[in-house]
């Protein structure tokens, strides 16, 4: 990175190389922001630095290594003025039933889509608390609030972020920083060819997980009706239009599923019935 002097917005995006990452890098140039483009691989993103070469910085990140995030965010701070705006966009799915899950790939899936973010979250919070100003970004997804057959270790990945965020924007606002959280749909970002998939397939669950992991191989990349050019506008207006909504959900199917998600919760939560059924368990005072 090149030291810059700061006159804009800087945003630090990580896996920017490809994807919803790669649009929202593009559309904050545009806007006439700055970026720190961040992925483990950056060849991909270096046509886009070059096209802006004032305002687009290029830095190679792994989320899960502890000190490629504090030396990335250390030289932020030090060189462009500290980050404004912090896009946790990194992730990786994982297509298997629950049975099916592999130790290791399940892990490597929560050290990206929750410890990553988590490791980013309290590596630009310090900045951003001493200039009373920032934003954080975390990109969940509508399995982050939905969970279906195949998907149980990537939404418990997803709905673990959406929890961190809900608790940090209680802990962070009032200090003046904004949070949101990003629940997109199907879109087409390249994210089935960096899927994990459970190695052994069980054929009990042929009809539930078996069958969701066949229609995504099927489909491929080609599956997501949603267009990162116009999710990445989305999310640009929302950071910069300010606002108290914390939550974004982007693609019909998205929201399609989180309002009959939200239809099924009202019936396990609301109603007399289960009012008096969470009182009879009160201790009653002698």
């Amino acid at each position: 990175m090149t030291t810059t002097t700061k006159t804009s917005s800087l945003w630090l995006i990580t896996g920017a190389s490809s994807g919803l990452g790669y649009a929202l890098a593009r559309a904050v140039l545009e806007h006439g922001d700055r970026v720190l483009l961040t992925a483990r691989t950056t060849a991909p993103m270096d046509e886009l630095a070059s096209r802006y070469p004032e305002r687009a910085h290029v830095a190679a990140l792994d989320v899960t290594d502890a000190s490629q995030v504090a030396a990335v965010v250390a030289d932020a701070e030090a060189r462009l003025g500290g980050v404004d705006v912090l896009v946790n966009n990194a992730g990786v799915g994982y297509i298997g039933a629950v049975e099916e899950g592999d130790d290791g790939d399940v892990r490597r899936q929560f050290d990206i889509n929750f410890f990553g973010p988590a490791a980013m979250i309290r590596a630009v919070l310090p900045g951003m608390r001493a200039r009373g100003r920032g934003s954080i970004v975390n990109v969940s997804s509508v399995a982050g609030f939905v969970a279906r057959p195949g998907l149980g270790y990537y939404s418990a990945s997803k709905f673990a972020l959406g929890a961190l965020t809900e608790s940090l924007w209680h802990e962070v606002e009032p200090l003046g920083l904004r949070v949101l959280l990003v629940e997109p749909g199907g879109f087409r970002t390249g994210n089935v060819a960096r899927s994990f998939f459970a190695k052994e397939r069980n054929p009990a669950y042929a009809a539930t997980s078996g069958a969701f992991r066949d229609l995504v191989v099927g489909l491929g990349d080609s599956s997501g009706g949603g267009d990162p050019a116009r999710a990445a506008e989305a999310i640009y207006a929302a950071v910069h239009g300010g606002g108290e909504a914390h939550r974004l959900v982007l693609g019909s199917d998205a929201h399609g599923g989180v309002t009959a998600k939200l239809a099924e919760l009202r019936k396990d939560y609301e109603g007399d019935a289960v009012a008096a059924l969470a009182r009879s368990t009160d201790r009653v005072s002698s």
